[in-house]
């Protein structure tokens, strides 16, 4: 198995800001292309997941070349391809979520995912966290609840918040496997880039006969719809995903998706600047939480992660 040298602490905490950056923005380019669209619910989001994942993996196809002829590991291809199913299905859930939810209500629930990740790392990869990360998560996750409970009712986006929010919570547990599956893929020595070629095409492949079935085109919308989703491509999927892809394989799956926590406030700070959803006093609070949550259990990661005995 291929191991290549572990990056410096500084390395990893760029890569990893710049991945948070980038994925906060998700949300933001979704609502202005369903804005542009003049359209909402299953197949317009459909749409936009499948359209998406197949500009993503065009950008990030040069990326194969990465580790030039070395073969590759067939196990490491198969937890890569089983990563793009589930990146499917958290894409096909959470971007409908926010034709039903808020901005705000839909990203605090689709990153629920330190918990489901640090309860299947317990059990996959025997890691048990360290007592201050358990704290950060609990903390971060209550502050989550906080801004999805105050932003039910301060956004005129929220027709059908139950339904939103569910596929939100369907989107993180999807997600969850992502990142652990494509932590095991570069474990098993499949480079990032060929990682991300395969998982985005595997994901892109899956999304885009979905449509169709329930009678959606990807012709007739805007330019305008067609520049949002190139920038979704760009910016949070192939910078974003590709940057926190390539942190897990560093550091612990459950540090990396509790900094993910921080995305729900850098969303709700931009759908106040883009859209003037105001998130009113209760979701700046729930933000100030997670926060709170998030410097907790990076510090309590600093622990050196408890391993059970095989």
């Amino acid at each position: 198995m291929h191991s290549a040298p572990r990056p410096s602490r500084w390395a990893i905490a760029t890569i990893l800001t710049i991945g948070i950056l980038s994925v906060s923005t998700a949300a933001i380019f979704i609502r202005l292309a369903l804005q542009a669209a003049d359209s909402s619910g299953l197949g317009v989001s459909l749409v936009l997941a499948a359209a998406r994942m197949s500009i993503a993996s065009l950008i990030v196809a040069p990326a194969w070349r990465q580790g030039g002829d070395r073969p590759l590991e067939p196990s490491a291809m198969r937890y890569s391809i089983a990563a793009g199913l589930f990146l499917a299905i958290h894409f096909a859930a959470w971007i409908t979520s926010l034709s039903y939810t808020s901005i705000a209500a839909s990203t605090a629930l689709v990153t629920t995912n330190p918990v489901w990740v640090a309860l299947l790392s317990w059990r996959w990869f025997h890691e048990i966290p360290s007592r201050l990360t358990i704290v950060g998560i609990a903390t971060a996750l209550v502050g989550s609840i906080v801004i999805s409970l105050g932003d039910g009712g301060n956004s005129t986006a929220s027709l059908n918040p139950l339904l939103g929010n569910g596929l939100a919570l369907v989107g993180s547990w999807a997600v969850s496997l992502y990142f652990l599956l494509g932590r095991e893929a570069q474990q098993r020595g499949l480079p990032i880039g060929r990682h991300a070629v395969l998982t985005y095409s595997f994901a892109a492949l899956t999304l885009l006969p979905l449509p169709p079935l329930v009678g959606a085109s990807y012709g007739g919308f805007s330019p305008a719809v067609y520049g949002y989703v190139a920038l979704m491509a760009l910016f949070p999927q192939a910078i974003g995903h590709t940057s926190l892809n390539w942190s897990v394989r560093w550091v612990s799956p459950t540090l990396v998706t509790l900094t993910i926590l921080a995305e729900p406030v850098g969303s709700a700070v931009l759908g106040y600047l883009v859209f003037r959803e105001n998130p009113g006093g209760v979701v700046l609070l729930g933000a100030l939480v997670v926060l709170l949550g998030v410097a907790i259990a990076v510090w309590g990661s600093r622990v050196s992660t408890r391993t059970i005995p095989e």
